[in-house]
């Protein structure tokens, strides 16, 4: 069973949230304020459902708090934002969110996104040969499947999880544009209707962590790797 942390200062949406997560399955643990939620990281959880406003300490922080610590930084987060706030929503996806959802929301809408993020590493375009392999060099890049590990020149990057997925995908097909559309399909599991600034997002965050060189834009399309 997976345990879920939900993060939020109202208690009717954190009970909401507590309702349908036990209904499909899932154990959850409540907090009321971001250090309340960071007092309960050590209590095994599997993923974190986190509101953007927070007292004290809002979500954009404790975002950023997990990602710096070695021991959660690879926890998928799905961050809730109250209605029009775009640029939050883009703020917390360059923080390390995984996900967004838009408050109000549909309880069934943010359970398939959790089944969608914890999913994430599974999905990977069918049929390519190297997608079998443990081990994937490309110049100066590595990554090993197994213990979910990425290194450039011998050192270890430290990318969220949906970034290692993103990189694998792009490396094992390296050359072929991946178009943004597809790239929503297989990383995150679900149609997003057409918004793919998630990816965008993502590819940003990956290019300053990578270089800046290895990934290109194809206008229109999406994106490839090219091996540098």
């Amino acid at each position: 069973m997976k345990k879920v942390l939900v993060i939020d200062d109202e208690k009717n949406i954190r009970e909401l949230i507590k309702f349908n997560l036990e209904a499909a399955g899932y154990e959850t643990v409540l907090a009321a304020d971001g250090q309340q939620g960071l007092d309960k990281l050590d209590e095994g959880v599997d993923l974190i459902v986190l509101d953007l406003m927070l007292p004290a300490i809002d979500g954009l922080s404790v975002c950023r708090k997990i990602r710096a610590d070695d021991k959660y930084s690879k926890l998928p987060i799905i961050m809730l934002t109250a209605k029009g706030e775009e640029v939050d929503r883009i703020l917390g996806l360059e923080m390390g969110a995984d996900d967004y959802l838009t408050k109000p929301f549909s309880p069934r809408e943010l359970i398939a996104r959790i089944k969608a993020v914890l999913r994430r590493t599974a999905l990977i375009v069918e049929g390519n040969t190297e997608d079998k392999k443990q081990l994937i060099k490309k110049g100066e890049l590595e990554i090993d499947i197994q213990s979910h590990e990425a290194k450039k020149s011998g050192k270890l990057l430290e990318l969220t999880p949906k970034e290692f997925s993103l990189l694998r995908l792009l490396l094992i097909n390296e050359g072929k544009v991946m178009t943004r559309d597809l790239l929503l399909q297989k990383i995150w599991g679900y149609e997003y209707a057409g918004d793919t600034r998630t990816v965008d997002v993502h590819i940003r965050r990956l290019r300053k962590k990578i270089g800046e060189d290895s990934i290109k834009t194809v206008r229109g399309v999406g994106y490839k790797f090219v091996k540098v």
